[in-house]
């Protein structure tokens, strides 16, 4: 517990300097004259002393709740809501048949890429406090898998149960970034975010998946993208497993966003803690705080007070 007004302790001997240094009052004439002879039975009526005392007392008492009051008491509380952050982010992860193979190693075993790729996306996606989150996946078709939600827990779930063949084998990237910018298209204010993964080459034909960035960058929104896979399209392309790196590090430099390369888990990983300096998480910074006043209390004992030397003080008259 703490005040906001601490230096409002100084009036508490205020009273007590107001007795010390003003001059008593004087005594009013009265309003009848008696001969002295008369006058001499007479005494001036005054309180009993226990009243005059517990008088005295209330008034002290209620100055100095009425003091502490003023000061402000309050106690700090910690709040466990963080605020929305108003940043939207679509994971667009690639579902090709290429996802099954197993050149990737994950808490010492060898895995395949989309059993990576799950245990660090769901992990990032838990870890967006504050972010709305969504997903879409694309193989042949694009599909979108969880509207962007502040339940993150939900979306990480998905990820984690996601299986190769449900949207086709191919690698249908423009498919997938266009229906991604779709779905941020009518989101209004904040930042919106496209994280585009995949391990091949763009298969959909006609569609250039730059000229859709591009787009997205018209629209407000950047994209990053992630290139999985041990074999670049430029160094081995008879390879069926390269990935089209180059296209897609085209594809983030037109959003205005980065591209990263990832041959291992340990580079999937970086590239998470990455984005999170490139778009912070409310998770990062410092839990929501709060204060709660309590000054009515004191106050409410000053009331209190007042109030019994007021019936004190009526006694005494009556």
């Amino acid at each position: 517990m703490s005040l906001s007004f601490p230096w409002v302790l100084a009036l508490l001997p205020l009273p007590l300097l107001l007795v010390r240094f003003l001059p008593p009052q004087r005594p009013g004439a009265g309003a009848l004259g008696l001969p002295p002879a008369l006058a001499t039975a007479f005494h001036a009526a005054g309180s009993a002393p226990v009243r005059r005392h517990a008088r005295s007392i209330a008034l002290g008492a209620a100055w100095i709740a009425l003091v502490a009051a003023l000061a402000g008491p309050r106690q700090e509380r910690v709040l466990d809501v963080l605020p929305a952050s108003g940043r939207d982010i679509v994971l667009a992860l690639d579902l090709s048949g290429s996802m099954e193979r197993e050149d990737f190693r994950l808490n010492g075993q060898t895995v395949s890429r989309l059993a990576a790729v799950q245990a660090v996306a769901a992990a990032f996606v838990r870890g967006r406090v504050g972010d709305r989150v969504g997903l879409v996946v694309f193989g042949e078709r694009a599909y979108v898998a969880a509207a962007p939600t502040h339940d993150l827990a939900a979306v990480a779930d998905v990820i984690e149960g996601l299986q190769i063949g449900v949207s086709g084998k191919a690698t249908a990237i423009a498919d997938g970034l266009g229906l991604a910018i779709r779905r941020l298209r009518d989101r209004d204010g904040g930042s919106r975010v496209i994280l585009l993964l995949s391990d091949g080459r763009d298969t959909t034909g006609p569609v250039d998946p730059v000229a859709a960035a591009r787009a997205a960058r018209d629209l407000g929104m950047r994209v990053y993208t992630i290139a999985l896979g041990p074999a670049d399209l430029t160094d081995d392309p008879v390879s069926r497993d390269a990935v089209d790196a180059d296209t897609l590090r085209r594809i983030a430099e037109a959003a205005g966003g980065k591209t990263f390369r990832v041959r291992t888990t340990d580079d999937l990983e970086a590239v998470a803690e990455a984005v999170d300096r490139l778009e912070p998480s409310l998770a990062a910074l410092p839990p929501l705080r709060t204060w709660r006043g309590l000054w009515t209390w004191p106050a409410a004992f000053a009331a209190l007070c007042l109030g019994g030397a007021m019936v004190l003080q009526a006694r005494d008259t009556a």
